[in-house]
């Protein structure tokens, strides 16, 4: 049994090829299904987000595996031969496709350090692959375990902490101005991309009243509508200054379209009361010596970035720790799956014990004559009893073993010892189902999984590339 990965992602592949890789939902459960039937695929998930695009499966020979899967990718999608696909996968198998996942399931491999999204999108693929009943087993624990260690991190570092987008950095700064953003007044003046997404963060930050302007009054209206906020017109938003606490200024101007003296008089207006002004402008358009004018406080792009700079060494940080975490969570799945490779010479150790004292109480029986229910309860009781005792100490040895690196080796003594059948996992995966209960109901797989992926102080930090 071997657990693989092969995919493609940001860092190997540009977006032009990940997007032709995309499965739509409706065809996902043709495309899990046909996945299964290659006769070396036992269980499969498919991953796609606008990073990446991954197939995760149990197969018995990883270099089959890897193949089968290969073929998959370009018989599912016509439109790529494989002469441009198969350069830009990589293909892991076994502890490095577990790390893998893990590492993907904490953002750990993403194009932003700590963004949210992937643990959920890694939630929803795992959530197709049950309902078209194609992760079994050991991708149901696998998988499971992933988004534990998602969650984990996500709880236990503050990798998500730190905002590293332009728009939402402008947020972080403005809340050290103002403590509590509720019941703010901001003015957007001009309609650049990051003035929006920062305007838009402020709203979900508890902002209530947003003024906008453009020299296209109808972008304006469009704008107000977009936010719940009023529209007014270029030539009158110095007259609405002094209302603002924070001011948004992303325009295509060359020149300074808010001047120091204005805000100068905006801030005695306001009774002195503090106000904020971003300038995500190119050239800038707020005159630098607001800086000088008292209870005004201005940042301009570069500050923004270094903000920014700050904070991406910080996730850097906390991603170290995540890292130690997924490690340590790797030699916990890999000796659980070392552990499965015992199960079925368990069961067949369990299965020829049983025939054994069956026939030999049985052989007992027939030569004892007539004996009462409870003499015939009393020897069956004890023929069990030393079976169980005799093989209480061969099985937690076995059990034990099978996790360690030596696990093969003991599981093949155990099978000479005992004159076993010649079998593997995966042949006998309908065994462990027998033992471990049904497939939707398998390590607990039935419970609600939408816990695990919880809400983001950061989820809508909007441009910056994510796991979409």
């Amino acid at each position: 049994m071997n657990i693989i990965v092969v995919g493609l992602s940001h860092k190997t592949a540009p977006v032009e090829l990940r997007e032709l890789l995309a499965i739509p939902e409706s065809r996902m459960g043709e495309a899990l299904t046909r996945l299964l039937s290659y006769p070396n695929v036992k269980e499969g998930m498919f991953l796609a987000t606008c990073n990446r695009v991954e197939v995760y499966a149990v197969v018995e020979d990883p270099d089959a595996g890897f193949s089968d899967v290969q073929d998959f990718l370009v018989s599912t999608h016509l439109a790529v031969s494989a002469e441009h696909l198969f350069p830009h996968l990589y293909r892991y198998a076994d502890d490095h496709a577990i790390r893998h996942l893990f590492r993907v399931a904490t953002s750990l491999d993403s194009m932003v350090i700590g963004e949210p999204q992937i643990l959920g999108q890694v939630k929803d693929a795992f959530e197709l692959a049950l309902a078209h009943r194609t992760s079994g087993v050991i991708l149901n624990k696998l998988v499971k375990k992933a988004i534990s260690v998602g969650k984990g991190v996500r709880t236990k570092t503050r990798i998500a902490e730190y905002a590293v987008s332009i728009s939402y950095a402008a947020v972080e700064l403005a809340k050290k101005v103002f403590s509590n953003l509720a019941e703010k007044t901001v003015l957007l003046v001009g309609a650049g991309e990051m003035g929006k997404l920062a305007a838009h963060h402020l709203v979900n930050h508890g902002v209530k009243q947003v003024f906008l302007t453009t020299r296209n009054s109808q972008r304006a209206e469009n704008l107000a509508e977009r936010f719940g906020g009023s529209a007014i017109s270029f030539e009158e938003f110095p007259r609405i200054l002094p209302k603002a606490d924070i001011v948004l200024c992303a325009t295509g101007a060359s020149h300074y379209v808010i001047l120091s003296e204005e805000v100068q008089r905006s801030i005695q207006e306001r009774m002195n009361r503090p106000m904020f002004l971003i300038d995500i402008s190119v050239p800038r358009n707020i005159d630098p010596a607001v800086k000088d004018v008292d209870n005004a406080f201005l940042f301009d792009i570069d500050d923004l970035k270094s903000h920014v700079g700050q904070n991406q060494e910080e996730r850097r940080k906390e991603a170290d720790k995540a890292e130690e975490m997924v490690t340590e969570e790797v030699t916990i799945m890999q000796s659980w799956v070392r552990g499965l490779e015992a199960k079925p010479t368990i069961v067949a150790l369990r299965k020829r014990a049983d025939e054994i004292k069956r026939s030999e109480v049985e052989k007992a029986l027939s030569r004892l004559g007539n004996l009462s229910t409870k003499e015939r309860q009393a020897i069956e009781g004890l023929a069990s009893a030393i079976v169980n005792k005799l093989l209480h100490g061969p099985l937690v040895t076995l059990k034990s073993e099978a996790q360690s690196n030596n696990g093969f080796a003991f599981i093949e003594v155990a099978r000479r010892f005992f004159d076993l059948p010649e079998t593997s996992l995966i042949s006998d995966l309908d065994l462990l189902y027998q033992e471990q209960g049904s497939n939707s109901e398998q390590d607990g797989i039935g419970c609600d999984l939408s816990e695990v992926v919880e809400s983001d102080p950061m989820k809508d930090e909007g441009e910056s590339p994510k796991e979409s």
